[in-house]
C-alpha cells in the first residue's frame, strides 16, 4: 500500500466539503476540559450537571483519526454529542491549536515503526474512569451517569480501535466513521490490532458512516457491513465528502446530527432518532447525498 494512501486510511486528512448541520440546537451548553482523574483523555460534558437528572448521562468514548493522542482533534463533533445529555471522553489531552503548515509542505507520513501513539485500550480506560466516577461519593458526576448505556465511537484508525473495545460486555454500541477493517483484514495496525474476526465480537448495535467512495475506508466499511449478520447495523454515507468527513464544521457539520441520532435511538431509546434511520421514508434517507441501509432493525 502507498503511503499516501495508508496516511489517508490512519485519517490524517480532516478536511470536507462545508455542510450545516440542520438539527435543533442541542438542549445543553457544553463544555470541553481536562480532568485531574483522568489526565490522559478529554472531557466532554454539559457545563450545568446540576439541570441534569440522575442517571441521565450514558457514557461515549471516542478514539480519534489516525490513532492520534489530541482530545480535542474532533472538539466540534464531540461538543455537539455532549450538548445533547452525554458524558465524552475522547482519547488524548487537549492540546490547542495547531500553526498552519508551510505553503506546499508534504503532509508527514506515519511512522509504522514506532509505537502507536494510542491504543483501544485507551477506550477501556475512558469507560473505566466513567464508570467509577459515577460510584465515588465526592465525584462531580455521582448518580448522573446511565453506566449501562455505553457507546464506543471512533474514526478511521480510532474506529478500527472502537471495533477492537467493543469486545467489552459493558458496550451497548459501536460507531465506526470513515472506517472499516483493512482489506482481507488479517492483520492490524499499530494501535488497532482487528481482523474480519473481530467484528463476531460486536453485540448490542453499530453504525457505520463514510464518505462516498472517494473516501478510502469506503470499501472497508461497504465489507464489515455486509459481514455484520447477528446485531443491529446501520450503514450509511454521504455523496461530496471524503475521507475526513466534516467534523470541523460548526457543530460536527451533517456527521454531528447523524451520530446525535444514532445515540440517542440506541442508547435513549428516542423514536425521533430511529426515524433518521428505519423505513423507506427514513430521515436520513430524505436527505440529498444520503444514502442509507440497515439490517437486524425494526
Amino acid at each position: 500500500m502507498k503511503i499516501s494512501t495508508l496516511a489517508a486510511t490512519l485519517g490524517l486528512f480532516l478536511t470536507g466539503p462545508a455542510l450545516a448541520a440542520e438539527a435543533p440546537p442541542p438542549p445543553y451548553k457544553a463544555v470541553m476540559e481536562s480532568d485531574p482523574g483522568l489526565p490522559t483523555h478529554t472531557v466532554y460534558r454539559p457545563v450545568d450537571l446540576g439541570a441534569v437528572a440522575k442517571g441521565s448521562l450514558p457514557i461515549v468514548a471516542w478514539a480519534n483519526g489516525a490513532c492520534a493522542n489530541e482530545g480535542d482533534a474532533f472538539a466540534k463533533f464531540l461538543t455537539e454529542i455532549a450538548g445533547h445529555g452525554y458524558l465524552v471522553v475522547a482519547i488524548g489531552p487537549i492540546v490547542g491549536p495547531k500553526p498552519p503548515p508551510p505553503a506546499n509542505a508534504p503532509r508527514p507520513a506515519p511512522d509504522l515503526t514506532g509505537p502507536p501513539k494510542t491504543t483501544a485500550s485507551q477506550l477501556i480506560d475512558a469507560i473505566d474512569w466513567a464508570v467509577a466516577e459515577n460510584a465515588r461519593p465526592a465525584s462531580r458526576y455521582r448518580g448522573l451517569l446511565d453506566v449501562k448505556k455505553i457507546a464506543v465511537m471512533g474514526m478511521s484508525c480510532g474506529g478500527l480501535q472502537a471495533i477492537e473495545a467493543s469486545a467489552d460486555p459493558r458496550v451497548s454500541t459501536t460507531g465506526v466513521w470513515n472506517s472499516g477493517v483493512l482489506g482481507t483484514g488479517t492483520g492490524g495496525l499499530p494501535g488497532a490490532n482487528v481482523t474480519k474476526e473481530s467484528l463476531k465480537a460486536l453485540h448490542g448495535s453499530a453504525i457505520y458512516v463514510s464518505g462516498d467512495a472517494t473516501d478510502i475506508a469506503f470499501a472497508n466499511a461497504n465489507d464489515d457491513f455486509a459481514r455484520i449478520t447477528h446485531i443491529p447495523a446501520v450503514r450509511a454515507y454521504q455523496d461530496g465528502v471524503g475521507h475526513g468527513g466534516v467534523y470541523g464544521q460548526p457543530r460536527g457539520g451533517a456527521f454531528g446530527e447523524v451520530a446525535v441520532a444514532w445515540l440517542n435511538w440506541r442508547l435513549k431509546g428516542d423514536q425521533a432518532g430511529r426515524a433518521m434511520f428505519v423505513g423507506a421514508d427514513c430521515g436520513l434517507c430524505a436527505k440529498p447525498g444520503w444514502h442509507v441501509e440497515h439490517k437486524g432493525v425494526n
